[in-house]
């Protein structure tokens, strides 16, 4: 290569060099994703409105304004994103104690159904999971536990064993300690988003006392899944909540 084809490669580069740089310096740029918090509890997220639980008919309704104000970002439905500010906001008012934030629920919501949104089912405006969301025969097989019927099939149609029922997937027997009318019909469903938000509420509050305290906040979620690998998933959705972000 003589001396001048070498010059011409120089030149060449010097310019390919200064487009790119020129390009990093004044092209669009991408914003960074929000960096998930650590630590335990996850934060409580954006703060809740109050609700007047004594109100006739749906409570939920009163959070809808402020769900739909926040949901897309998280890719939480309005409907079920209401249903956890209204159970939070639920414990607030009636345990205090508690310190149980809507960002928690919701974590659980994610890795349970994804907000009801499980195998294609959806949240209807009445905030029922349709088609139903009917979990896996309790029957001891591997990586389950051995569960036999506790309601004679009435919420999950299994007479032989149990099977988790709804988009907080709870059994049919901690159904009946837990479930609570929440959504102003009369009856208790774990189908019914509210329902089922509230009864997880009052299972978490029950079993884990303060949850702003990392060891009764694990404890509770112990509860709701004997595992250290389903908190961590817990954890880490209600912390991606807790900034505004969708889960991981």
């Amino acid at each position: 290569m003589s001396p001048h084809s070498r010059h011409g490669l120089a030149v060449t580069l010097s310019l390919v060099v200064a487009v790119v740089a020129s390009a990093c310096s004044y092209g669009p740029t991408r914003q960074a994703p929000t960096p998930i918090p650590p630590g335990i509890p996850p934060g409580p997220g954006a703060p809740v409105p109050a609700v007047d639980l004594d109100a006739p008919g749906r409570t939920s309704d009163q959070l809808r304004p402020w769900a739909a104000g926040i949901n897309e970002q998280m890719n939480i439905p309005v409907a079920a994103l209401a249903a956890y500010g209204n159970a939070a906001e639920t414990m607030r008012q009636t345990r205090p104690e508690c310190n149980l934030a809507w960002t928690t629920l919701a974590g659980i919501g994610h890795v349970e159904t994804r907000h009801g949104r499980y195998r294609g089912a959806s949240l209807n405006d009445d905030g029922y999971a349709l088609p139903p969301i009917i979990g896996v025969k309790l029957d001891g097989s591997p990586g389950f536990a051995e569960i036999p019927d506790t309601d004679g099939g009435a919420l999950d149609g299994d007479t032989e064993h149990d099977r988790a029922v709804g988009p907080m997937q709870f059994i049919p027997e901690s159904w009946a300690k837990y479930g609570r009318d929440a959504d102003g019909d009369g009856r208790a469903d774990p189908n019914q988003i509210d329902d089922a938000a509230v009864a997880a509420a009052r299972l978490l509050c029950e079993r884990g006392g303060d949850l702003s305290q990392a060891e009764n906040w694990q404890r509770a979620v112990l509860a709701y899944n004997a595992s250290r690998e389903y908190v961590m998933d817990v954890r880490d959705a209600a912390a991606a909540y807790s900034v505004g972000t969708t889960a991981p």
